[in-house]
């Protein structure tokens, strides 16, 4: 969402079309505000059959949009994720659609209160590049278990994609159901600034601020999924060997081009260097060869891959110890960047300022726990944590740590669980979706009484004489 943009008559076809499909949705949502279990579950076998009738149409766009992406990883982290997420809310729908009984005060009995989970109406959905159809059909998934009709802006990095999954989307919903949109930066504009019920983001903490800026004209609430620098801790009781396959694997899948690839890792200071042999061997086992490997993943594009050479030049500037973890030089006609750690970083370089967004992973060294948990927290709060180690510690480090989601003993997996909530913390973002919380963010729990035929209340109104004084004495003992 830069500054300086002029619109294209493209763009200014596609923000009208917003205008149109969003006042489409609210007539639409009007005339049917509490669909039917069976309504939902429609909807989603709907987005199903879509998306699995277009298997390997998805995975063509998607590597063909990033210059080269794994299929295996499209398939593993985009395709199966949000298949096994729409499973489990379509399992569970009858029973988060069942109004919850709650209890009453004592002095209001024989009333009764319940919870009903009401639809909000038309959601936005804004989605990232990096993992596009996961993060398109995730929070979709979500919205349409709760109820929701839904609008999605695409990302303008995935063009490929961006126009298969609106097609699908075409093909599965009348528009005044779901719509996908494309296009630049006006129309992004355009789509944050609608009046939406709620308003999903997901991308980086600067664009995040004005995706919250222009919601907050129409008093929109939104959900952020944002950034930051994930650190991972490795303790000294944990299998140094094992941990470092565990951790390269979460920063070089996607090369690390994944809002919850471990950032960085603190380190036992004794073990620092036997800690990044054991990363260049679990690199070249993952990928014995770079240059023509079509399972490792390009960087998006080339401002992308200048940013991340600009760190690492930056970094060597600065000091640190760039440390190769691939004999394969990188590739910069294929973007294709080879795997390094750094040493003897410090805060003052990009790279440990900015989300890396790459496979680019500093070390930084500790002597106790106590200092790798002030560490983490004298910095802004991630969006996720990882720990390797015992009980004991890792108690403490949960405890006393504040993160958007943890995993322990491995990488990346807390996202992929159906039952538990993601979403960020601070700077790395607010509110969650995911399972119940996904349905829960896109509803709005209506509390309701219900007062009996014979009411103890009329012994509460006006005038006021000495029988309600003396009930209000023995009310409020």
């Amino acid at each position: 969402m830069a500054t300086e943009y002029v619109a294209t008559p493209d763009d200014r076809r596609e923000t009208a079309t917003m205008d149109r499909v969003f006042a489409a949705q609210r007539r639409a949502f009007a005339n049917d505000m509490y669909p039917s279990l069976a309504a939902r579950r429609a909807r989603l076998d709907r987005l199903q059959a879509a998306l699995r009738g277009h298997d390997e149409a998805i995975r063509d766009a998607i590597s063909a949009d990033f210059g080269n992406r794994a299929r295996e990883e499209t398939l593993l982290l985009e395709q199966f994720t949000t298949i096994e997420g729409l499973k489990y809310v379509r399992r569970h729908l009858r029973r988060w659609m069942k109004p919850e009984r709650r209890r009453v005060a004592w002095w209001s009995l024989p009333g009764r209160a319940r919870v009903l989970c009401q639809p909000l109406g038309v959601v936005g959905v804004i989605v990232p590049w990096n993992y596009p159809l996961f993060l398109a059909a995730s929070p979709l998934v979500a919205a349409l278990g709760a109820g929701n009709r839904v609008m999605i802006k695409m990302s303008e990095t995935t063009p490929r994609f961006g126009e298969l999954f609106a097609r699908l989307i075409a093909g599965a919903f009348a528009e005044d159901e779901v719509c996908a949109f494309n296009g630049e930066v006006e129309v992004a504009r355009h789509f944050a600034s609608l009046p939406f019920d709620h308003l999903l983001f997901t991308g980086s903490t600067q664009v995040g601020r004005q995706v919250m800026k222009a919601a907050a004209d129409n008093l929109t609430p939104v959900t952020l999924e944002l950034g930051g620098k994930s650190p991972a801790i490795v303790s000294e009781d944990f299998d140094l060997e094992e941990s470092a396959r565990r951790i390269m694997f979460g920063k070089l899948t996607n090369a690390g081009q994944t809002c919850i690839a471990p950032d960085y890792v603190l380190v036992p200071a004794s073990r620092a260097d036997a800690f990044v042999a054991a990363c260049r061997r679990a690199a070249r086992d993952f990928y014995p060869r770079l240059a023509d490997n079509p399972q490792y993943t390009s960087v998006v594009n080339e401002r992308q891959f200048n940013r991340l050479n600009g760190y690492l030049d930056d970094a060597r500037a600065l000091g640190a110890t760039v440390h190769a973890l691939h004999d394969d030089a990188t590739d910069a006609t294929a973007r294709r960047l080879s795997p390094v750690a750094l040493t003897g970083v410090s805060d003052g370089m990009r790279v440990m300022r900015e989300e890396i967004f790459g496979p680019i992973l500093p070390i930084v060294p500790y002597t106790g726990l106590d200092e790798a948990i002030r560490y983490i927290n004298a910095r802004p709060r991630p969006l996720a944590l990882y720990y390797f180690g015992g009980s004991a510690a890792r108690e403490r480090v949960l405890r006393e740590t504040i993160s958007g989601g943890v995993t322990v003993n491995n990488t990346l997996f807390h996202v992929a669980q159906g039952d538990l909530p993601f979403g960020g913390v601070g700077p790395s973002g607010m509110g969650h979706y995911h399972g119940r919380e996904g349905f829960r963010t896109f509803s709005k729990p209506k509390g309701i009484y219900y007062d009996g035929r014979l009411s103890g209340s009329v012994l509460l109104r006006p005038p006021f004489g000495r029988l309600f004084r003396s009930m209000l004495r023995v009310l409020y003992r």
